[in-house]
């Protein structure tokens, strides 16, 4: 799966925030079509707190085979809503959305459409939370784009920041001369908060059963198919090459507000995972350990999404 570089995110077509949930189709910095739903704030008259007025706003990131109409999605949307305005979406290769998955390489620029798509529409502080794969994808999308404040950008290839940089570079930009992978911050496609839940720490993890089948449905033509088939899930043929930017490597260049939830009894990423981030983040990230919790958006209840959004309040 190769990884491509972070482009500019032409405008929605849709104008305004109304008060009723919206649909659209964004299109990515690598020309991909992407199914966003726009749902504004329940609290009050539905815009105050989410409107156009600048209000907040959530984004949420789904985990591997999830989309925007998935049910686990559809509760913690509602739930955050009841604070903030929400932006769902399905990651490429996902629902509605065109192109197919990279398990987390490209669709950070999936992410990076429906925040700018947020600002486009008024809203001036924007939290992105993901889910599992979703998880990781807010973490490299929060250590890639950063605000015009900051005044500088991270290569991803070096690892490394400073003002005097012009742009970041990925390993991808060898192979696309003239498209230098910057992740310009006036595009508004940085987010001021993060919240990962269940996310890994690093790549290529087969240390469980579950992520031992996920590998294989990635890696094998017939694994392919069943994703396909059976999860409804579109699945790049390719190997990442250049390996992306891992989650324990983004977390230290991330300069905003980060959270990271963890059930400990996730089947898929034991608790060594959150740890290693939380650890590689140092003070700049609050690690909840959550009793009992399984995996992912399925295993969130409403108690802990309601936390969260208390959290991305108060971040």
């Amino acid at each position: 799966m190769s990884s491509v570089s972070e482009g500019r995110f032409p405008s929605s077509s849709v104008p305004s925030i109304t008060p009723a949930t919206r649909r659209t189709t964004l299109l990515t910095g690598d020309g991909v079509r992407i199914e966003a739903v726009y749902t504004p704030c329940t609290a009050g008259s539905g815009v105050a707190g989410g409107g156009a007025s600048g209000g907040p706003a959530v984004v949420l990131a789904h985990g591997f085979t999830g989309a925007a109409d998935r049910p686990a999605l559809l509760r913690a949307a509602e739930v955050f809503a009841q604070r903030a305005a929400v932006i769902t979406f399905s990651f490429r290769g996902h629902g509605r959305s065109g192109g197919r998955s990279t398990v987390g390489d490209r669709e950070v620029l999936d992410l990076a459409a429906a925040v700018a798509w947020a600002r486009s529409l008024g809203h001036r502080r924007i939290v992105t939370v993901g889910f599992s794969m979703g998880g990781s994808v807010v973490l490299r999308h929060a250590a890639l784009y950063t605000a015009p404040e900051a005044g500088e950008f991270i290569d991803e290839e070096s690892g490394t920041a400073g003002a005097e940089r012009v742009g970041r570079r990925t390993g991808a930009d060898k192979a696309h001369e003239g498209h230098r992978g910057r992740a310009r911050a006036h595009e508004g496609a940085h987010t001021d908060a993060v919240v990962s839940v269940s996310a890994p720490a690093r790549w290529y993890y087969r240390g469980t059963a579950p992520m031992r089948r996920l590998h294989w449905v990635v890696t094998r033509p017939t694994g392919r198919l069943v994703g396909r088939y059976g999860f409804r899930t579109r699945i790049h043929r390719e190997d990442w090459n250049p390996v992306p930017l891992s989650p324990v490597e983004a977390v230290p260049l991330i300069t905003v507000p980060l959270l990271i939830v963890h059930g400990d009894r996730d089947p898929y990423f034991p608790v060594d995972h959150p740890r290693m981030l939380a650890g590689a983040a140092g003070d700049g990230a609050e690690l909840w350990m959550e009793h009992g919790m399984g995996h992912a958006e399925n295993a969130a209840d409403e108690g802990l999404l309601g936390r969260i959004a208390d959290w991305t309040d108060s971040a």
